[in-house]
């Protein structure tokens, strides 16, 4: 046999087959959720997936306001930013981000495990993150899963 049968399969942006998906947050450990909407975004759960191409899916995320974080991390689990000008380090605790915006939450662990590149803000871009339950995104008729199925 003097050729290969087979071929390596590389997913670009025609090829990708991205469909819409809604997650519900509600009794959910924030991180275990985070990491499993990351796989999604990043289309890691597809046997088609390919690194440096978006080939993830469109990811709608409701009840954020009812997730859940375990330990002491309401209390003593900080998010750190800095205005660009000297001594501007600002600091909210969990506790704090939440009662402003529980989205934020949800949407910082995310990005927080998306690549730091190009790619990483193109594919948090597909992400939706809402509290309640409606989303903007219900004429797309995005598929319900539940994190067990996301491997």
């Amino acid at each position: 046999m003097d050729t290969l049968s087979y071929k390596t399969v590389s997913a670009n942006k025609a090829t990708v087959n991205k469909e819409w998906v809604l997650v519900d947050a509600e009794g959910q450990t924030l991180g275990r959720l985070a990491s499993r909407v990351a796989i999604l975004l990043r289309g890691k759960h597809k046997p088609n997936f390919t690194p440096h191409v978006d080939c993830g899916d469109n990811v709608v995320v409701v009840n954020a306001e009812k997730i859940n974080l375990t330990g002491n991390k309401w209390t003593e689990k900080s998010y750190i930013r800095h205005t660009g000008y000297p001594g501007g380090q600002k600091s909210l605790t969990a506790t704090e981000l939440f009662e402003k915006d529980p989205s934020r939450l949800v949407e910082k662990s995310v990005k927080g495990m998306l690549p730091k590149n190009k790619l990483g803000a193109a594919l948090f871009r597909n992400l939706t993150v809402v509290s309640g339950t409606k989303h903007a995104h219900a004429a797309q008729k995005p598929k319900t899963m539940t994190l067990n199925e996301i491997n």
